[in-house]
């Protein structure tokens, strides 16, 4: 009975939790770790043209805090950043972060790759929880402590002739398995370093870094870092939610209601194991809500073909809001459904979305109609009325629509095959123009 092996997830005693009772009435601060997080996960990572390509697109978007690299790793991400500093391809209101473990010996590298941006986020790093405090790095909790609160004071001191606009971030970074007290203990060492003002804020990051509990625990301990952390009006908490149990999307939400103020992910959950958070879907979520989400995703389908290329990763057709067959209804009941949701809405000119089964009108991501309502033997009437509704102009009566559903379907169940919509038409045009 393997089971027995797992220790069931802690809950957060004593919190007289506020979350639940909250609603997303705003879109969060996002910062985009495809360069970097996704980036290392990848079995061929990113070339540096790649990553320039990808980084406009991120732009173009609508990101404003993109981590770019990790150059302290090694010369392509240390000469990616030069390069686009370098030739000015940061717009003036974007952020580049940069991932650095709290270790001197590996800071400088990463302060010299940022000298000249107008805009930086240094993110700094170390594990915290009970296990890695005391088998890997084998040192006392002070000692932890210590490496966090001399890093941070070493980028500090490396950045204080930096001209642009610096921001501090630090992430307990196995947050997830680091008991509580530890991990406000050393997040409010580092602030004291810090010494944030509400003019010049810092990053508290608290990753889900194996994710191993439901959403609602990770939402508890959130708040309660919330309710903890010093000077919390001066802080930015953000969440950085990896998908271990499938629930990046949920913890990224509830953490939202339980105060994060940011989140971290990447396009698609690309990332380590199971992914990271998938930005795409959160961010098709607040959109849903009638919410500005802050970023352009209506050409969602090119950023998906180019980020495929790139990373030799295909988006599965399920996938929330991007998939090929997202949209799609076979069954004859959702099709007969979505026919008289679209006509009602056509025909009210309503402007409010309520057409059953599609959580958004696909043309807001520039798709058409055709694939909304595909053909097979599980179709039913309302489904072969609709393509000749949405692509002839033309209404059938109710016994045309029962007629001619039949037709297709004994023709599709025939030939054990879906029916594309000129078929479809083909068969109207045959046996009833």
């Amino acid at each position: 009975m393997s089971f027995k092996k797992y220790n069931q997830y802690p809950v957060v005693e004593n919190i007289t939790r506020k979350w639940p009772n909250n609603t997303i009435t705003k879109a969060p601060i996002y910062c985009s770790v495809d360069l970097r997080d996704g980036n290392q996960a990848l079995k061929d990572p990113l070339t540096i043209e790649q990553k320039v390509e990808y980084f406009q697109h991120l732009v173009d978007m609508g990101f404003k805090q993109i981590e770019v690299g990790y150059p302290s790793a090694g010369d392509t991400d240390y000469d990616f950043c030069r390069k686009i500093i370098e030739e000015n391809l940061i717009p003036d209101d974007v952020y580049i972060q940069v991932l650095i473990p709290a270790r001197k010996e590996l800071i400088a590298k990463s302060v010299d790759a940022l000298r000249g941006a107008k805009k930086t986020i240094f993110h700094i790093y170390n594990p915290t929880n009970e296990f890695q405090r005391r088998v890997v790095f084998n040192k006392t909790d002070e000692e932890i402590i210590q490496l966090a609160v001399e890093g941070m004071k070493e980028v500090i001191n490396l950045t204080a002739d930096f001209d642009g606009e610096v921001m501090y971030q630090y992430s307990a970074e196995s947050f997830s398995q680091t008991d509580l007290p530890f991990a406000v203990k050393i997040c409010n060492a580092v602030i004291d370093v810090v010494q944030p003002t509400s003019k010049n804020k810092m990053i508290v990051n608290l990753p889900n870094t194996l994710e191993a509990c439901t959403p609602n625990i990770y939402a508890d301990r959130i708040e309660w870092m919330c309710n903890n952390l010093q000077t919390r009006e001066n802080i930015i908490v953000s969440v950085h939610p990896h998908n271990d149990r499938g629930t990046a999307v949920a913890s990224a939400e509830m953490a939202i209601l339980a105060g994060a103020d940011r989140i971290e992910g990447t396009i698609f959950g690309n990332g380590e194991r199971a992914g990271n958070l998938d930005l795409v879907t959160v961010i098709f979520n607040i959109h849903t809500q009638g919410i500005d989400a802050q970023i352009d995703l209506s050409n969602i389908d090119e950023i998906k073909t180019f980020i495929e290329e790139v990373t030799q990763i295909k988006t599965h057709i399920r996938h929330p809001y991007v998939g090929d067959m997202i949209f799609t209804a076979f069954s004859g009941g959702h099709q007969d459904a979505i026919k008289k949701g679209m006509e009602h809405y056509n025909e009210s000119n309503k402007e409010k979305w309520t057409v059953p089964y599609l959580p958004m009108d696909p043309k807001d991501i520039k798709r058409d109609y055709e694939k909304v309502i595909r053909i097979n033997s599980q179709s039913g009437k309302g489904g072969a009325s609709f393509i000749v509704s949405e692509f002839l102009g033309i209404n059938l009566s109710k016994n045309e629509s029962i007629e001619f559903g039949k037709i297709v379907k004994e023709i599709s169940d025939k030939k054990g095959l879906e029916l594309s919509k000129n078929e479809i038409i083909e068969i109207y045009n045959n046996r009833f123009a």
